[in-house]
C-alpha cells in the first residue's frame, strides 16, 4: 500500500482537510474539483478507511483521517526539507522563491524588485501570492506556503521581521472642495467619510489614531476596494483617509492634505525564524536592503546575514 500512495494524494488530503470542502481545495491546488475528489476517493480506497465524512457544509475529517492526516503532513514537510536542502545545494542556478504580499506593495514597490532581481538571477522561479491582510501571510508562512512576506503589523515571536520604510495616511478630498492646505480636526464634521471595511487593518490603525487624540469618527460609507473609494472621492461623494501607496495612482484633480496629527504604517518584511532559508531569499532579502522605495522615508535594514 505505502507504494501505492501519490504525493498528489497527500497534497488534495492536506488541502480538502485546511479548506474544509473540495471546491476550494482544487482552487488552492489549481487543479479541479473532480481531480480533488477522485485524489482523496482512491486514497480512500488504497488504505481501507474513510478519511472524510461528505455532507451539505463540507467535508470533515473522520478521526482515523486526523490521525493520517497528521502523518501526510509530517512527510510533505520531510519533502520540502529535501528540497530546501537541494536548492541549497543547487545555489542560485535555480530553486523557488514564494512571496506574499498585499495590494498596495504588490501594485508599487514588489514589480521593481522583482525585475531587478529577475536580471540577477534568472534561473531562480518566483511565485506570488496576493492577501487581502496580515493574518493570511502569516498563516502562509507558518503552513511553508511562501518564503516570505510583506505585511503591516509587528507578527509573533516566530517570525524575523525588518522594516522596509513607512507610508503616510492622507486625506484624500473632491477636486472641487475647498479646503485648507492645514486641517483641523473640524473639517471630517464638514463631509460624508468613506472608510475601508470595519475589520480591515487600515480602518482599525485609522480609528484607533482618532479615539487616541479623543477625536469621534464616523463612516458614512464602508468599502473593501481603495480604487473604489478614491472614485467615490472623485465624484463629491465624500472624503477619505487612506494610506498614500494606497490611494495610487491618485487622479491629478484630487485635493490631498495631511492629516492634523500625522499616522503611517510600517511596511516590513517577514520570514519564518526557524526555517531553513535558500539562497534565493538571501539573495532577495539582501536586494532590499538596497531598493529605493516610494516614500522618502525608506530606510536601509540589516537582513539576515548570508550563511
Amino acid at each position: 500500500m505505502r507504494e501505492q500512495i501519490k504525493l498528489s494524494q497527500l497534497r488534495s488530503l492536506i488541502a480538502v482537510a485546511e479548506e474544509g470542502n473540495f471546491s476550494e481545495a482544487g482552487l488552492r491546488l489549481g487543479i479541479s474539483q473532480s481531480a480533488v475528489s477522485h485524489a482523496i476517493a482512491s486514497l480512500e480506497t488504497e488504505m481501507g478507511v474513510v478519511l472524510f465524512s461528505r455532507g451539505r457544509h463540507g467535508a470533515h475529517l473522520t478521526p482515523v483521517g486526523e490521525r493520517i492526516l497528521h502523518h501526510a503532513r509530517h512527510m510533505m514537510a520531510s519533502l520540502e526539507q529535501m528540497e530546501r536542502e537541494a536548492n541549497l545545494a543547487r545555489g542560485l542556478r535555480g530553486g523557488d522563491l514564494r512571496i506574499g504580499v498585499f495590494r498596495s506593495v504588490a501594485t508599487h514597490v514588489l514589480p521593481e524588485l522583482l525585475a531587478r532581481f529577475r536580471d540577477r538571477y534568472p534561473d531562480v522561479n518566483v511565485s506570488i501570492k496576493e492577501f487581502h491582510g496580515d493574518d493570511g501571510t502569516e498563516q502562509a508562512l507558518r503552513k511553508g506556503l511562501v518564503d516570505l512576506g510583506f505585511i503591516c503589523l509587528p507578527p509573533a515571536g516566530e517570525f524575523e521581521c525588518w522594516e522596509l520604510f513607512r507610508d503616510e495616511y492622507v486625506v484624500l478630498f473632491p477636486p472641487k472642495a475647498t479646503v485648507p492646505q492645514v486641517l483641523d480636526w473640524d473639517i471630517f464634521s464638514r463631509f460624508p467619510l468613506i472608510l475601508p471595511e470595519e475589520n480591515d487593518y487600515c480602518s482599525i490603525l485609522i480609528r484607533q489614531h482618532f479615539a487616541q487624540l479623543h477625536q469621534s469618527l464616523r463612516g458614512d460609507y464602508h468599502i473593501k476596494e481603495d480604487s473604489t473609494i478614491v472614485s467615490m472621492v472623485m465624484r463629491g461623494l465624500g472624503v477619505t483617509v487612506m494610506a498614500r501607496l494606497a490611494a495610487e495612482p491618485l487622479p491629478p484633480d484630487i485635493q490631498v492634505r495631511s492629516l492634523p496629527v500625522p499616522l503611517e504604517r510600517v511596511i516590513r518584511v517577514a520570514v519564518l525564524a526557524e526555517a531553513l532559508h535558500s539562497p534565493a531569499l538571501y539573495a532577495f532579502l539582501d536586494l532590499l536592503k538596497t531598493a529605493k522605495y516610494p516614500t522618502n522615508l525608506a530606510q536601509s535594514v540589516d537582513l539576515i546575514p548570508q550563511p
